[in-house]
């Protein structure tokens, strides 16, 4: 019993010891951006100082030249209207496409599901010209239409593939029973299957998001004016003038942009759980 006892207290504190480590690796650089944003220009150049804590009066020079000399909260807007058109659009595509492949397609769908996964592999740095053609033809260029046109060309391939791997987990009888008492098969893959795989779509809704506030090479490709621009082009096409980097404006804008999508995983990782578990138990 002493030794058990001994051996559940060990275990306690190493569980406390890594998840204690783990967060201050985790909130380290959200600690390091936040120094920056109000360290004056003098600490962040000077090697003499502590980088680690502020050394002299914080200064509030470094949000004013975001928010006054810059269209940052227009960037900031922008990323999040596209980002929520994209999550919205890939929905639509992705569910339905990895319910057919999963139940409709036999088995060709795992092969077809594969190919469509390959189609996300394939790098922007290829595409991004044939793309620009085609943005040009339908006159969306430096608008950010032009980029919600292209986003789910990546976005989609991705979201199919996870969901059918969701998709597959739920067993066949729970549609049948639902069929058997009257539903229709649209009916049961909307108030059983879709219902049970909430935490894949949870997952597909904040990758989207993210993988949209982070791409650079289509935003940069089709998008010019300033009033336009993205978050992820924006910040370092204004805030780098030649050689010069305005770091602190640099770090406030990158804290800003970040923590809104850390709180996002943080807020939704108690949703994927109880996905999951919701899910077994049905």
């Amino acid at each position: 019993m002493m030794k058990t006892g001994f051996r559940e207290h060990g275990s306690r504190i190493t569980k406390g010891l890594v998840l204690f480590i783990s967060t201050v690796l985790l909130a380290f650089p959200f600690y390091w951006m936040l120094i920056a944003t109000f360290k004056q220009n003098l600490d962040l150049y000077t090697v003499e100082n502590n980088p680690f804590i502020l050394n002299a009066k914080p200064t509030l020079d470094h949000l004013r030249l975001l928010f006054n000399e810059t269209r940052y909260v227009r960037w900031l807007g922008n990323t999040a209207l596209v980002g929520v058109i994209v999550v919205v659009i890939t929905l639509l595509l992705a569910i339905p496409a990895a319910y057919a492949l999963t139940r409709l397609a036999g088995r060709w769908g795992q092969r077809l599901g594969i190919g469509i996964f390959l189609t996300y592999l394939v790098p922007p740095t290829l595409l991004f010209i044939p793309l620009s053609r085609v943005v040009a033809l339908l006159g969306l260029q430096d608008t950010i239409w032009s980029v919600v046109l292209v986003y789910p060309s990546f976005t989609v391939p991705f979201s199919i593939w996870l969901l059918m791997a969701f998709f597959k987990s739920i067993p066949r009888e729970l549609e049948d029973a639902a069929m058997v008492d009257g539903l229709t098969r649209f009916g049961a893959f909307v108030k059983m299957v879709i219902p049970i795989s909430i935490s894949g779509i949870l997952t597909v809704v904040i990758f989207t998001f993210t993988l949209v506030t982070q791409e650079f090479v289509y935003a940069l490709t089709f998008i010019s004016p300033e009033s336009q621009q993205m978050v992820g082009v924006g910040i370092p096409i204004f805030l780098v003038r030649g050689d010069v980097y305005f770091w602190g404006s640099l770090m406030a804008a990158c804290l800003i942009a970040s923590l809104p999508i850390a709180f996002l995983y943080n807020l939704f990782l108690d949703r994927f759980i109880a996905g999951f578990t919701v899910g077994a138990i049905k």
